[in-house]
């Protein structure tokens, strides 16, 4: 029986009662810490039958300067295929982290028009507090796969269109940085970044979303996108894509719609000259 997902978010007891659903995929979102020399490949584990979904080397383009670009809709849809999924399948992504790159990879799905997909709640650290089953990662050669893409354009915005809605009141920009780097109080991660934000946006750090690791209830979500719910449109930004698709979760949680992401985000933006900034 094909499962349908009807929420952005699925809990860890809900994976486990499907997991051996023929339609189930599950994504192993997690960006690695190229930082951590602790970590190697041993140490590495994973939920049973994931497959991991390589936000950084595989799904992103790497002819572009700016890290995390989302790839062309055709380019996507060949790599979705690759990794064997399916037009019917159901997909369910997380991280090592709790919640922070699973939710790009869920938003790059809906950019593409797929809707079968969750975030689970928690993630791996969630998971193995249940002490459901983990196993060490395995080579997989699924077969390819049938998935098709159904490209939704309003969902990516580029530096053009945030230029274009500085003055627009209508349209919100939120910022998924934290406070400090919004303000330019403390450092750009990168060393070449200006530091500030875009004029007019708004300072919407990303782990207010978030409490423990995962999402905060909808009536929590709804209460902090209460001021922002009558905006024509609202476009999250961050530092390269990945926290401003915690805000998408957050805002698709709480039913705000008519949402984008700015795919360049701050590293775009604060590396391009004669672009206005803001402290």
């Amino acid at each position: 029986m094909s499962l349908h997902i009807s929420s952005p978010l699925v809990s860890v007891d809900w994976l486990y009662n499907n997991l051996e659903n023929e339609n189930l995929i599950i994504l192993d979102c997690t960006i690695p810490k190229v930082t951590d020399k602790s970590q190697n490949s041993t140490d590495k584990k994973q939920i049973k039958g994931a497959l991991f979904f390589d936000l950084k080397n595989v799904f992103s383009d790497k002819k572009v300067p700016f890290p995390n670009t989302v790839l062309a809709p055709k380019e996507f849809q060949e790599k979705a295929q690759e990794l064997g999924i399916n037009k019917d399948s159901v997909l369910v992504c997380y991280d090592d982290l709790g919640t922070y790159s699973s939710p790009r990879v869920w938003w790059m799905f809906q950019l593409m028009g797929f809707k079968n997909i969750a975030i689970l709640d928690g993630g791996f650290p969630e998971w193995k507090s249940k002490n459901y089953p983990i196993e060490t990662p395995k080579t997989h050669q699924p077969k390819k796969g049938n998935f098709k893409v159904y490209y939704k354009p309003e969902k990516l915005k580029f530096t053009n269109d945030v230029l274009n809605s500085i003055e627009n009141k209508a349209i919100l920009i939120a910022d998924a940085r934290s406070k400090g780097r919004f303000y330019g109080t403390e450092p750009e991660p990168r060393n070449d970044l200006k530091s500030g934000h875009i004029p007019n946006s708004v300072s919407l750090p990303f782990i207010e979303m978030q409490q423990s690791g995962k999402m905060k209830s909808a009536e929590e979500l709804k209460n902090i996108f209460k001021d922002y719910k009558n905006k024509e449109q609202i476009i999250f930004t961050c530092g390269s894509g990945i926290t401003a698709s915690i805000l998408a979760l957050g805002a698709a949680i709480a039913g705000v719609k008519n949402v984008a992401v700015y795919d360049g985000s701050w590293t775009e933006w604060g590396s391009t000259n004669n672009l206005p900034i803001a402290l």
